[in-house]
């Protein structure tokens, strides 16, 4: 059983999901299934909880990560990467049964053009990774936590479907991402949650909807219209849409030189994200995570 330390502040943001180690190759061109050319292959801290914490840090804020990481090296200096970066890892579920996870895609131009993600080690830790926010330090079921908590679709079904009815959850404010249009569905019950801004983009949200849009601000307004209280669709190049209690604000992305794709939304959540809690408006705190996004594609993950 893993003891928290409980003189450790209390955070006011916590990212839950998969924090792993990302492997990407992109080549200099174009690529098709079957193609083998030269290009540059990295390995970095992935995952999007632990995406959207880091990009959270360089706006200043100070995260904790909820998750599964191995006993092993990989674990080890993963962890270490985090805390370099002023992250807050005291919570996490270290594994002695599974390795620490791994993620692999090869990029080409604008897209990913294949991934594999093996996040064994978070779908066995399963509600291990919450005991911090249902049996305390965190929070319990008769003092929910009452801060931010990004949740992604890396966790499995039966996790995201129990935590939107946990109680334990009744007072945070959620957002909640798909991670890929692999695993969109498995935030469905979590699209109406009277508390959630669910980010997507207009695949995921075509995928969560059971039907296909023209644009992101149709996307928008069809999940609104299924229960969802907020929700921020993108659309790549095209206009972006941040639809709810104001209705359905529009923003177009800057054009940019793309230079690295993965990690994009991740860098979109955690820019809006910054930018509300900053005081922005509807309108400016969307303009804030296009500019986020634009940012991290052009000038890749250290943007």
């Amino acid at each position: 059983m893993t003891t928290f330390m409980t003189s450790l502040a209390q955070p006011d943001i916590l990212c839950i999901g998969a924090l792993l180690w990302d492997v990407i190759g992109r080549g200099p061109a174009a690529m098709a299934a079957g193609d083998d050319m030269p290009g540059r292959i990295t390995r970095r801290p992935g995952g999007v909880a632990l995406n959207v914490a880091t990009a959270l840090a360089r706006h200043g804020l100070r995260p904790a990560l909820l998750g599964a990481v191995g006993q092993d090296p990989e674990g080890d200096a993963l962890i270490a990467c985090c805390a370099a970066i002023g992250l807050e890892t005291a919570y996490l579920h270290r594994s002695a049964t599974h390795p620490t996870d791994i993620y692999m895609a090869i990029e080409s131009g604008q897209t990913v053009l294949a991934a594999i993600a093996d996040a064994a080690g978070l779908e066995a830790a399963g509600a291990a990774i919450l005991t911090p926010l249902t049996e305390g330090p965190l929070g319990t079921a008769q003092a929910p936590f009452g801060g931010t908590v990004v949740l992604d679709g890396n966790l499995t079904d039966a996790g995201l479907a129990a935590i939107a009815t946990d109680p334990c959850f009744a007072a945070a404010d959620l957002r909640v991402a798909p991670a890929s249009p692999g695993k969109a569905t498995r935030i469905a019950p979590l699209l109406c949650h009277p508390r959630a801004t669910i980010y997507v983009n207009r695949a995921e949200a075509g995928l969560l909807a059971g039907q296909g849009f023209a644009d992101a601000p149709q996307a928008a307004a069809a999940l609104l219209g299924r229960g969802a209280r907020r929700v921020l669709v993108t659309d790549g190049a095209d206009a972006a849409a941040l639809a709810g209690p104001d209705g359905v604000i529009v923003r177009r992305p800057a054009p940019v030189q793309v230079a690295h794709v993965t990690g994009a939304g991740d860098a979109l959540m955690a820019a809006h994200i910054a930018a509300e809690r900053a005081g922005a408006a509807p309108g400016a705190a969307l303009e804030a995570a296009l500019g986020g996004a634009a940012r991290h594609v052009a000038a890749g993950p250290a943007a």
